[in-house]
């Protein structure tokens, strides 16, 4: 046997050469005849066998020594040992070994685990083969790991492994009755992991792994409700998160994680009830994440603090209330689903803050606003900042202690959300405005038809021509002021305005224009002059009313002035 070859980390007795091993069985012999001959590669019709077929069954340490090179009579060839079908008995133990070419070992039943820790190996091939584990921790490998379509019944541990290729299970049957069905904390690899198809009974930890290419999981089934199904925290890979079409029960923990492409759970069901689903918070997606096609989020979705390039989600898909998490989360544009500020509102409904002890998470909303104004959709974003203020204000008074303070900000809030939307829409108080202008015009209109107006000139109220208006034609007063008596000047049922107005002598007098006066009573910075020449005659049918509705309007004006300019300013909005 090649001495360097082994590294001397094995307990089991180093071999000589073939002798050591004799009497070789039946399946041995046949090997080694096939080594002799070069083209020997399988025991049987090379399909793994279902039972201990005496046949078949070749020692683990046998195999052992035609790993490490053999002897000078049963020569392994250059590019390793490749055996299939074979019932593989004892420990395989290569712990330690330097092993310079390929280890192929498929459609083989092993007896108990083979051991691989430390080995330095070229690739390893235990494709279809049904094992009781596989103890591969610190392995490295130059090239890659292959259990595609194989049975284990126990961890695979790849702890702390450095792999220069795949680390393939796609097909595979794990099922491990202690929890963790593969285990490669901290491992490196050049290329990817891939469980395509795998199903796995336990948990699968890739905690600190560091990849080259993907995490490949299109259609993978694993089972550990519960407990923490996939644990990716700190997972470092160049290339996508491919969940797609996989079933999972149990929490998969993605913490931290980086990915260079995308995370896609299209057609995936994730199921943790009670508990996290999916938990990507502080994980940073360089590419999209995908959520359609049918997939299925039973338990919460945590985004919290994850940074992603951009989300194509479907709503049917979406977590149900209470288990969604965006708090902090930022990501750059939706590629896919919808874009408008109704059903965006109702995705972010989903955040149910008291479930996780807080009050109200205004980030998500000023995300969500940023992004849909980055999409030029200008108006929802609009509406989202406004849902934002409204939850927001609402949370604020909900942790006010006093009521009478409480009261306040209620009225407040209720103000600045009728006229500004929280300053929002400052262009909103203009409305207003225009509304009260045309609710003035009327009022002022119907008081001038009633005669509920008058001159605003102390010269006019004591001139004849205003004072015997105020009498029809067929009365008199006696004026003390030149001791005379005046007949009255108004028409029977005409008013004193529509007297006066009628006189000649009022022809000089500015003319009352309802328009203009219900505008001048309105703003304040605006001096038309209506107000000047004519005031609300409160001892005249409807003047008090329209007195009082002129102080109001006058008070309006102020306030729905103000609130537009602190709305224009940001003074109005929340901080």
């Amino acid at each position: 046997m090649n001495e360097n070859a082994s590294g001397g980390g094995s307990a089991i007795a180093l071999a000589s050469g073939l002798a050591d091993f004799q009497p070789l069985n039946a399946a041995e012999a046949r090997v080694v005849a096939g080594l002799r001959s070069g083209d020997f590669d399988r025991l049987g019709d090379g399909s793994r066998p279902e039972w201990d077929d005496p046949a078949r069954t070749v020692r683990a340490e046998f195999i052992r020594f035609l790993i490490l090179g053999g002897s000078d009579e049963c020569r392994t060839h250059e590019k390793g040992l490749r055996l299939s079908g074979a019932v593989v008995t004892g420990i395989l133990d290569l712990e330690g070994c330097r092993i310079p070419r390929d280890i192929g070992l498929k459609d083989c039943r092993f007896g108990a685990t083979p051991v691989l820790r430390s080995a330095v190996i070229d690739n390893l091939f235990l494709d279809g083969s049904a094992l009781p584990g596989l103890q591969a921790d610190r392995l490295e490998a130059r090239g890659g790991l292959s259990v595609r379509g194989a049975t284990v019944t126990g961890e695979i541990g790849l702890r702390g492994a450095r792999i220069g290729g795949n680390i393939e299970a796609d097909g595979a049957t794990i099922v491990s009755p202690a929890g963790i069905a593969v285990d490669a904390d901290g491992l490196e690899a050049q290329g990817g992991f891939l469980l395509r198809g795998t199903q796995v009974r336990g948990g699968v930890n890739l905690s600190g792994v560091r990849l080259g290419a993907d995490v490949n999981a299109i259609g993978v089934q694993i089972e550990r409700p519960g407990e923490v199904a996939l644990n990716g925290d700190g997972l470092a890979a160049r290339g996508d998160m491919a969940l797609r079409g996989a079933t999972i029960t149990g929490e998969i923990r993605l913490q931290g994680a980086l990915f260079g492409g995308d995370v896609d759970c299209r057609s995936a069901t994730l199921a943790e009830p009670g508990g996290h689903a999916l938990r990507l918070n502080r994980a940073r997606i360089d590419g999209a994440f995908f959520l359609g096609q049918g997939a299925s989020i039973l338990g919460a979705l945590d985004l919290t603090a994850t940074v992603i390039g951009a989300i194509d989600d479907e709503q049917a898909c979406w977590p149900h209330t209470g288990d969604l998490l965006l708090n902090r989360c930022q990501y750059g544009a939706f590629i896919g689903g919808p874009v408008d500020a109704a059903t965006r509102l109702d995705w972010l409904a989903r955040q149910v803050p008291e479930r996780w002890k807080q009050d109200f998470w205004p980030q998500p909303y000023e995300q969500l606003a940023t992004v849909l104004r980055d999409m030029g959709h200008e108006e929802d974003a609009r509406a989202v900042l406004i849902e934002k203020e409204r939850l927001q204000r609402r949370a604020r008074r909900a942790r006010a202690k006093n009521p009478i303070w409480r009261a306040a900000l209620a009225t407040k809030d209720a103000l600045l959300a009728v006229t500004v939307r929280y300053g929002r829409q400052p262009l909103l108080a203009l409305l207003w405005l225009g509304v009260f202008w045309a609710i003035g015009v009327v009022v002022f209109a119907i008081g001038e038809r009633h005669g509920a107006l008058k001159p605003n000139s102390p010269v006019v109220l004591r001139s004849l021509e205003w004072t015997m208006c105020d009498l029809e034609q067929t009365d008199n007063r006696y004026m003390p002021s030149s001791g005379q008596v005046w007949a009255g000047r108004a028409l029977a049922g005409q008013t004193q305005l529509a007297c006066f107005l009628s006189q000649p002598e009022s022809s000089s007098y500015p003319e009352f224009n309802a328009w203009m006066y219900s505008l001048d009573a309105l703003l304040p910075v605006m001096e038309i002059g209506q107000k000047e020449y004519w005031r609300p005659n409160p001892v005249k049918p409807s003047g008090s009313f329209t007195l009082n509705y002129y102080y109001f309007q006058s008070i309006i004006g102020w306030a729905l002035s103000l609130l537009a300019v602190a709305g224009f300013s940001g003074l109005v909005k929340s901080r």
